[in-house]
């Protein structure tokens, strides 16, 4: 059995690792392990993105495990991205052309030969034409000095990092960079990033603004460092946020629309209407959440919930508005012949398109489109979007304050420092390529931006790359490369091997 976890990847972990301290993609090899020690026959697999948190290295190891399962007599159905586990398919179904009301559809299937042949599938167009890199001329990498203050000169100083399996690390991580931290499984990626830069740098910035943090601040002191001996550099930082993949909003209430801030403004836009103000509507009545405007029935929700004993509770459309939220009276206001129920029910590219003439809401929409997710519509309850989408809502909500910070003239942009734990899980090598230019322009906006990452895409992007390894567990936790991805593959560490080849296109 335990040669079976080996043969998953997983070798690195110890015995009495805790189950929640698992990562998602750990778990779901554990239960491959189980499975293939079973020795079933006859036994349909249906594995969601199995490479999920899995360094190119060993996507080989899984891929031969999953093979092993089907040359047992079993079937493999693999929902997946990863262009590993495509090519090595015995037959691709491609559903698109593209998302949400415009896929659904079956472009393509058969080999990867086949799939490339059908113009419409772009999946297909990527198998053929793989991104190149870089997609923007790197940013130089000065080096790291300290400054007279005591600080970095853009540099933070992270030293004798040593929480779980970190062994004593000493990084620069330069700031104003987009820099990615790499490593195979279970190197010590999240623990460096997350559990102690993150943790510490953010202790550090909230100090300051308390009136006792700030006094502190002024002789020199800083926060107990948890995890580490020292950190330094820290000073010109003035926000931290870690941009995750939890959800946007538990109820249906919350939406694409709320959640970035742009519904006020639309609301606004309604009531200034002159049947608005003929009937004496303010923004108010236009909410769905509180107020006379939304529908009673399903107070505003658009769907009613309907409790099923010992079944699940099931949603149904609101039989009163019809999944419009709102009242008839509400919806008998018109801008530009759309009612506010009309507006909710709009798709990001048709929005944008829309709302033209208004700058203040086109423009996160049109970063909605930028990063992929123009097909979703305006009002759709936060509780259906996936991981991969609630992110991107997350970033989009950060690049449309990037904008309202330059334009407040004569004062600073705020210095955000950005943490992303693998961002491109669950997206299509097309949408890879539109968060990388979004990751470009949140560090073109003067931020600094931290991304732990398997996908080489991604990697080969970035300004800096921070290597841990060289293995997983206790055979990792040192850095085994701090440079540019040119500079990791001529060190011939795991991701230097397989950036090689991205690099090369």
């Amino acid at each position: 059995r335990l040669e079976f976890l080996e043969e998953v990847g997983l070798g690195y972990l110890t015995l009495d690792r805790g189950a929640p301290t698992l990562s998602g993609g750990e778990a779901q090899r554990i239960r491959l392990a189980a499975q293939l020690g079973s020795n079933l026959q006859g036994v349909c697999y249906v594995l969601d993105e199995p490479t999920i948190g899995l360094h190119a290295r060993d996507n080989q190891i899984l891929l031969n495990a999953l093979h092993k399962l089907g040359d047992k007599g079993n079937t493999l159905v693999v929902v997946e991205h990863d262009e590993d586990t495509i090519r090595r398919a015995d037959h691709i179904i491609d559903i698109g052309p593209s998302a949400g009301k415009r896929g659904g559809r079956v472009v393509a299937q058969g080999s990867a030969a086949d799939i490339s042949a059908v113009e419409e599938s772009v999946t297909g167009r990527y198998l053929l034409h793989a991104m190149k890199h870089p997609v923007k001329p790197r940013r130089a990498v000065p080096p790291p000095r300290p400054s007279p203050g005591g600080g970095g000169s853009g540099t933070l100083h992270l030293r004798g990092a040593d929480l779980h399996n970190l062994d004593d690390v000493d990084v620069d991580i330069p700031l104003g960079r987009l820099v990615a931290v790499t490593g195979v499984s279970g190197s010590g990626k999240s623990t460096l990033a997350r559990d102690v830069l993150l943790h510490n740098v953010q202790a550090a910035v909230q100090q300051r603004y308390t009136k006792a943090g700030r006094d502190a601040d002024d002789k020199g002191k800083h926060p107990a460092w948890i995890g580490c001996s020292a950190l330094d550099g820290y000073q010109v930082i003035d926000r931290v946020l870690e941009v995750d993949q939890t959800p946007i909003g538990k109820t249906p209430r919350s939406c694409p629309a709320t959640y970035i801030g742009f519904w006020d403004t639309i609301r606004k836009l309604f009531a200034d209407t002159l049947e608005a103000r003929a009937r004496g509507y303010g923004p108010g009545r236009f909410s769905f959440n509180t107020g006379e405007g939304r529908c009673p029935t399903c107070e505003g929700q658009g769907v009613r919930t309907i409790a099923m004993s010992f079944l699940p509770d099931v949603k149904v459309p609101c039989e009163s508005c019809r999944g419009a939220r709102f009242n008839p009276e509400t919806l008998a206001v018109t801008w530009r012949g759309k009612s506010i129920g009309d507006v909710l029910q709009m798709e990001v590219d048709e929005a944008v398109d829309f709302f033209s003439a208004m700058p203040n809401i086109s423009h996160p929409l049109q970063l909605l489109k930028d990063v992929g997710l123009g097909y979703l519509t305006l009002g759709q309850p936060s509780p259906t979007l996936s991981g991969g989408e609630a992110q991107r809502i997350k970033l989009v909500t950060e690049l449309s304050k990037v904008r309202d910070d330059i334009t407040r003239r004569g004062q600073k942009a705020p210095h955000t420092l950005y943490v992303l734990d693998e961002p491109t899980v669950g997206l299509h090598m097309a949408d890879v390529e539109k968060l990388v230019r979004v990751l470009h322009r949140l560090v073109d906006g003067g931020h600094s931006v931290i991304v732990i990452e398997h996908d080489l895409d991604v990697i080969a992007e970035a300004d800096w790359v921070i290597d841990l390894g060289p293995e997983g567990g206790n055979a990792g936790g040192k850095v085994v490369a701090a440079a540019s991805p040119e500079q990791v593959v001529k060190k011939g560490t795991h991701t230097g091997k397989a950036l090689a080849a991205v690099l090369a296109r």
